[in-house]
């Protein structure tokens, strides 16, 4: 190939091959769909797409190919999102508006054919999949820099729906306006923590007096930016591009390694990976013994399962519950060594589900 026409004709043709290919998959995927139909099978499985990402990834690397896994994931996670609306078109219920983080999460993993419901709350999520109005729920279950969200944590407790996937996204904001420049603008948008998460850039540009106005979401100060030339907004680049807001400045926030972990939530039970993490819940009564949650954890200990984290929460009941603590451990719970420290404590613990463990494999 000498020259750049040579190059684009190589390059349809490519294209050409890769379109039939795809075909050919979603062929065997409408099958798969009629399999799982009859069998009553999940057709959302992060455990079989994983190994699928994690073989191609080896196979770039074996043959020297210029696809990292980062890039493998952003087409593939797309192709998978594509070939689960062909089996069997599912509805995904998120904490909106249109436009919030947890929307771009959403659509990280089950792409942009899916059909969503944007929910104005957490508990709006976890009755909707109840309800089972939708398959699938996408909700923020903690933050690096602001801790858990303990939301998310007192509805795990009593319902019924389980944790599914898991996936850490990093966070960065953006500071957009209709503005033509920065001098012009009066008031700026954003929920209470975007301003908090950008007090240096708004000092460094001499806006720390101009009026600052918390909304409910960052979504919520993009839509209000678009409507008046003399605002901006602090939200992500994800909001400013669906209403049409210019972005002035892109990855404000004060600390850029900032990044939310979201759950996904259904009501099935994941087969087993290679890698696996378990969400419990331990309720331990009042007046136990002392040292009751040492005794616990020390279990975990002789079984060589590593946690991973360990949050406690009042208790809400009035069943005699004084606390109770929500542990992320790595295994899968039909793993036999788990099965041996869980059996010890029967109805002092809850199962929340069994995932992919996501830790290293942020969108």
């Amino acid at each position: 190939m000498k020259t750049l026409d040579d190059c684009r004709i190589a390059i349809d043709a490519i294209d050409n091959e890769i379109l039939k290919l795809l075909n050919d998959r979603m062929k065997v995927v409408g099958k798969v769909g009629e399999i799982k139909s009859e069998s009553g099978g999940t057709i959302y499985r992060p455990e079989r797409e994983k190994a699928i990402i994690d073989r191609l990834e080896g196979q770039s690397k074996e043959s020297e190919g210029v696809l990292n896994r980062n890039a493998i994931e952003a087409i593939f996670l797309e192709i998978f999102a594509v070939s689960r609306n062909l089996e069997l078109p599912e509805k995904i219920a998120y904490l909106g508006p249109e436009g919030t983080f947890t929307h771009q999460a959403a659509e990280s993993r089950f792409g942009a054919m899916s059909d969503y419901i944007s929910l104005g709350s957490i508990y709006s999520v976890f009755k909707t999949l109840e309800a089972k109005r939708a398959k699938f729920g996408v909700v923020p279950i903690e933050n690096s820099k602001d801790g858990i969200v303990g939301e998310t944590l007192d509805l795990l407790a009593k319902s019924s729906v389980k944790i599914v996937a898991e996936l850490y996204m990093p966070i960065h904001m953006s500071f957009v306006t209709k503005a033509t420049s920065i001098e012009k603008i009066t008031k700026i948008y954003s929920k209470d923590k975007g301003f908090g998460q950008c007090r240096e850039f708004l000092a460094e540009h001499g806006l720390v007096n101009v009026d600052q106005i918390p909304v409910d979401s960052t979504a919520k100060a993009a839509i209000l930016a678009s409507e008046d030339p003399d605002a901006a907004a602090i939200c992500s680049h994800i909001a400013a591009k669906l209403y049409g807001v210019p972005t002035m400045f892109e990855n404000i926030e004060d600390a850029h390694d900032s990044s939310t972990r979201f759950v996904i939530l259904s009501d099935f039970k994941n087969a087993k990976s290679e890698d696996d993490k378990t969400s419990i819940l331990v309720r331990l009564k009042d007046g136990v013994e002392a040292g009751a949650l040492v005794h616990f954890l020390q279990d975990f200990d002789e079984e060589n399962i590593n946690l991973s984290k360990i949050e406690s929460r009042p208790s809400k009941d009035k069943s005699g519950f004084g606390y109770w603590f929500y542990i992320d451990f790595y295994g899968h719970i039909d793993e036999k060594r788990i099965q041996r420290v869980l059996d010890k404590h029967g109805s002092e613990v809850t199962w929340l589900g069994s995932y992919v463990n996501g830790d290293n494999n942020e969108v």
